[in-house]
């Protein structure tokens, strides 16, 4: 019974092919990431060069999240995902000539990451907007843990791929195999039969924009869950800095980095499946809580290790527990926002997951270059552990709610009248 009913999902067709698209879209990603990481800091040996590739995904996708979300809401979300998927297409395109051409300037790079982020910060809100519209009402936790479960394992096997793909053809045999995979996506994307249309028919003003800002910012869950997961992986993340630990710590090659990648996904895949079959049930905010906990003290020992072995354990509980904490944020946004304010709401969010992750790389790259790898790692890890026992003590419903499915169908407060032209967030 169980598993008939985690399997449901499967039934509408749709969904099936929009869970292809996704594993495409984001091995493409994970396969192009090693190349990049490898080839920066081959190029230049500089723990600060790792962390401008994250601020360089960062910046446009900051400035265009908010705006992202207003077209999610405005547009047909299949043909948002198809046009941003194709742009994705063309930077791959784009870093294959980088390296057909023998380019040493990493300022190339930089540029066509700046083009990725911008195309990622319209492509996140719209597909994450989209889920609703692919599965009945009562069949959308499970949906959410699916979804998890195809992005963690397109992000086990995508570094692993990646990283045998350039020991075995260099840069150009990934960027290849990663344009390929983009084009697949837009095929798929657009063999969805779904059509969103316009959930939203407010005129684009600046008090639209930031009304995803409002939202969340009203509703105490998804501010706390949001929060905590930004902060927690801002100073705990640690990926920016894995082919430092791969060259230079862990004394290997690319392959050994497509590991380190590949072993936080494997950890929450695992999680996932397990979410999908078995709910979290009673005490999740608690659970939330100690999860996050145990990824600050994974990520605490990942970065005194110096056994490969050992980091991939380390690195995969880290991915494990922080499964749990997506799982629970993914599901509060996702139930509890209506569907005109979903595309605003998944911008917030997406911003938030940016802030933790590209920007969190260069905290880590810039902190490594001033005290060390192994020093930037650790006091992250500890900054990940001390957050945690300051958000249960700021958000007490956070940390107190029982059944996930319950707490998420809670109505939201009523908003706070402002002036039009001068919204506050």
């Amino acid at each position: 019974m169980a598993n008939a009913l985690s399997t449901s999902v499967f039934r509408h067709r749709d969904f099936r092919l929009y869970q292809i698209a996704r594993l495409c879209a984001v091995l493409a990603a994970q396969i192009e990431s090693v190349a990049i990481g490898w080839q920066v800091y081959e190029l230049t040996g500089s723990a600060l060069a790792l962390g401008y590739t994250g601020l360089a995904q960062f910046l446009p996708f900051l400035a265009f999240s908010l705006l992202g979300g207003q077209v999610a809401d405005r547009f047909d979300r299949r043909r948002i995902l198809a046009i941003c998927q194709a742009v994705m297409l063309v930077c791959s395109l784009l870093l294959l000539s980088f390296t057909l051409g023998h380019v040493t300037d990493v300022r190339f790079v930089y540029g066509v990451l700046v083009l990725f982020g911008t195309a990622r910060a319209f492509y996140a809100p719209a597909g994450s907007a989209l889920t609703p519209y692919l599965v009945p009402p009562g069949e959308l936790t499970r949906a959410v843990a699916v979804n998890s479960t195809t992005w963690q394992v397109a992000t086990i096997a995508g570094p692993a791929v990646g990283g045998l793909l350039y020991g075995w053809l260099g840069g150009k045999g990934v960027y290849i195999a990663s344009a390929s995979l983009c084009a697949l996506t837009v095929v798929w994307i657009l063999s969805l039969k779904v059509r969103t249309g316009s959930a939203s028919r407010e005129p684009i003003s600046l008090n639209t924009l930031v009304a995803g800002l409002r939202f969340v910012r009203q509703k105490r869950l998804l501010l706390g869950s949001l929060t905590l997961d930004l902060f927690a992986v801002l100073l705990g993340g640690a990926v920016a800095l894995l082919p430092i630990y791969a060259r230079d710590v862990l004394h290997t090659g690319p392959w050994g980095l497509g590991l380190l990648r590949s072993a936080p996904a494997a950890g929450a895949a695992v999680v996932a499946v397990l979410l999908a079959f078995r709910p979290l049930g009673g005490n999740a905010g608690w659970k939330m809580f100690g999860a996050v906990a145990v990824f600050g003290a994974a990520t605490l020992v990942f970065g005194l290790s110096t056994s490969l072995p050992l980091s991939l354990v380390a690195l995969a509980i880290g991915g494990a527990a922080d499964m749990v904490s997506v799982v629970v944020r993914h599901t509060l946004e996702l139930v509890s926002t209506p569907d005109d304010m979903r595309g605003r709401v998944g911008a917030v969010n997406t911003m938030c997951i940016g802030a933790s992750n590209e920007l969190g790389e260069f905290r880590a790259g810039s902190l490594a270059e001033a005290l060390g790898a192994v020093h930037a790692v650790v006091i992250g890890a500890v900054g990940t552990l001390i957050v945690v026992g300051l958000w249960a003590w700021l958000f007490p419903e956070l940390r107190d709610v029982d059944r996930l499915e319950s707490a998420a169908h809670r109505p939201p407060p009523e908003p706070t009248p402002e002036p039009a032209d001068a919204p506050s967030v």
